[in-house]
């Protein structure tokens, strides 16, 4: 079976587990190139997307998409997701059972992608990867886990919020795509911290 057929099936199972949280939103399982190197991961899905049941199509959404193209990649040429998979109400961060049960289904969405490089959108799917790791500090470093690259980074929300997260944000984003020109090199090596600017 091709990627794409095997994320349906998961797409599909994950649609008639009634015991994942949050059953009163939809479903936003994840979309793009499921043979991109880049996987970007946020927390959760938002109202707009909980509406659209499409990752990252809010305000959040629309930063990401110009940052994308900023580096001269495409949206549709990357795949984009969240650890939980629904909406939690009033847009609150999401609980860690929440996260807890969702995260066989994210870790088997991850290893049918297997991206090289991993690049978390906001502390909770940073500490997802990093439990130690704080945003302010870690945001556009490279980790190592296993085989993959983690490069954590601002949420576009908190972007949105602040001049200077913004400007951190477009820093970080420049900085991706020599991260994953370079990722099989990185890779190469036995550190499990690759780079610290």
């Amino acid at each position: 079976m091709n990627k794409e057929t095997l994320l349906k099936k998961l797409e599909e199972d994950m649609r008639g587990d009634k015991s994942l949280s949050l059953q009163e939103s939809n479903l936003v399982f994840g979309e793009g190139d499921a043979d991109s190197p880049v996987l970007f991961i946020g927390e959760a899905p938002g109202l707009t997307e909980n509406t659209q049941k499409r990752p990252f199509v809010g305000r959040g959404g629309q930063l990401l998409n110009s940052m994308v193209q900023s580096i001269s990649w495409k949206r549709e040429d990357v795949y984009i997701t969240n650890i939980v998979k629904r909406r939690p109400p009033d847009n609150r961060d999401p609980l860690p059972e929440e996260i807890a049960v969702y995260r066989p289904y994210l870790k088997k969405q991850i290893e049918i992608i297997n991206p090289k490089v991993i690049v978390t959108l906001g502390r909770f799917s940073m500490n997802y990867f990093l439990p130690n790791a704080k945003i302010s500090k870690d945001q556009s470093k490279v980790f190592r886990i296993g085989n993959r690259l983690i490069v954590p980074i601002y949420h576009p929300a908190a972007a949105l919020r602040s001049t200077q997260v913004m400007n951190e944000f477009k820093a970080s984003f420049q900085k991706l795509p020599k991260i994953v020109e370079k990722a099989d090199e990185m890779l190469a090596k036995s550190k499990s911290k690759l780079k610290t600017s």
